[in-house]
């Protein structure tokens, strides 16, 4: 004689299936915020390097224009 599952048995299937999917997609959706969490940081971190490169840069063009008039102003004298 075959023993076919209860109702019971498939409900909590079912609803077994349905929790190991939601799991799932919440995990997917953590996942996908912690990527652009690490992404924006990184992004603030380049930003930041980037905007220290440019006042570098700035200060040594001054200097650079500050010297070529200095020597400008000892070939006239």
């Amino acid at each position: 004689m075959a023993v076919t599952p209860s109702k019971d048995y498939k409900r909590r299937e079912r609803e077994q299936r349905k929790f190991d999917k939601r799991m799932a997609k919440d995990a997917e959706k953590a996942a996908q915020l912690e990527a652009q969490q690490i992404a924006a940081e990184a992004a603030a971190v380049e930003a930041a390097r980037k905007s220290e490169e440019d006042v570098k840069a700035k200060v040594e063009a001054d200097f650079e224009a500050e010297l070529e008039a200095e020597r400008q102003a000892q070939k006239v004298a």
